[in-house]
């Protein structure tokens, strides 16, 4: 799974329970370095290889020499793209799992030596729970056990200590343009939070162009300016909103993790699916 933070924590509950079932597996990892960031040093996760996407087609050259030296039991393509079915194509392993032929895309299905049955769309994470069925691997119970670790736990409380109400984070961009929602329309809810609600809000995602844009009309628009944690990265994002009273989020990673975290979460949801992409 090479994606984003949304998927990497829709596998997470994959990787636990395989572990679960077999804790003397060697779980190896092929994934982009952001999301990477989000689960290395994970219990469940022995071994990740980088997928480095902005490197091109040197990033299939990289993997494919991290995985000259190793052999496997199982691939796991969770993926229905042709980035994913070259580097399962690439791993060496008797069995090579992927989605059945009417969902996997590129030809996919042509790389996998065994695919898990068609059936109805539904949401993404019991999609993946498909692949544990298949190998007879019980999903339940459904454990992320992202975090926040131990040691990350001392920046969690120095960064809420200047707050004096509940802290609402509210990611105000997505890595899709269509995703996102009006900057102007987010500056509106920030003045409700504070003057209605009695509530902190706090701008936290990256610091791409287009959120840095969304900061700064929301800062020029609403009465209340709202305190930013742009770019603080996953992890610290992570130990934000397991600290705060509630998120605000269109469809992306930080969305998944507050319901990985157990958070409570509103979740705007545009052209994407909700029964497919909304919180689990």
């Amino acid at each position: 799974m090479m994606s984003a933070a949304g998927d990497t924590v829709h596998v997470l509950p994959v990787v636990n329970a395989l572990k679960r079932h077999r804790p003397s597996a060697h779980i190896t990892w092929v994934l982009q370095p952001g999301p990477a960031t989000l689960v290395r040093g994970h219990r469940s996760i022995d071994e990740i290889l980088l997928f480095e996407r902005s490197r091109g087609w040197r990033a299939f050259a990289d993997v494919r020499r991290a995985l000259a030296s190793k052999t496997f039991d199982l691939v796991i393509n969770l993926q229905v793209y042709l980035k994913a079915g070259v580097i399962t194509a690439l791993a060496r392993a008797p069995v090579k799992l992927g989605f059945d032929r009417a969902r996997a895309r590129d030809l996919n299905w042509l790389i996998t030596t065994h695919r898990i049955p068609a059936r109805a769309p539904q949401h993404v994470q019991d999609q993946y729970f498909e692949f544990l069925h298949y190998l007879g691997v019980p999903p339940e119970p459904v454990v992320w056990d992202i975090g926040p670790w131990p040691d990350e736990r001392a920046w969690q409380r120095e960064f809420f200590l200047s707050f004096e109400r509940p802290v609402v984070p509210i990611v105000v961009a997505t890595s899709k343009p269509e995703k996102d929602w009006l900057p102007e329309r987010w500056a509106e809810v920030v003045d409700a939070l504070w003057h209605d609600f009695g509530l902190e809000p706090v701008l936290v995602g990256g610091q791409s162009p287009r959120e840095l844009h969304a900061r700064a009309v929301i800062n020029e628009r609403a009465r209340h300016r709202p305190r930013s944690a742009l770019g603080s990265g996953l992890r610290r994002l992570l130990a934000i909103i397991d600290g705060s009273a509630l998120m605000l989020s269109p469809d992306t990673g930080p969305l998944h993790m507050a319901v990985a975290i157990d958070r409570p979460v509103v979740s705007l949801m545009g052209y994407t699916n909700p029964k497919r992409s909304g919180p689990y």
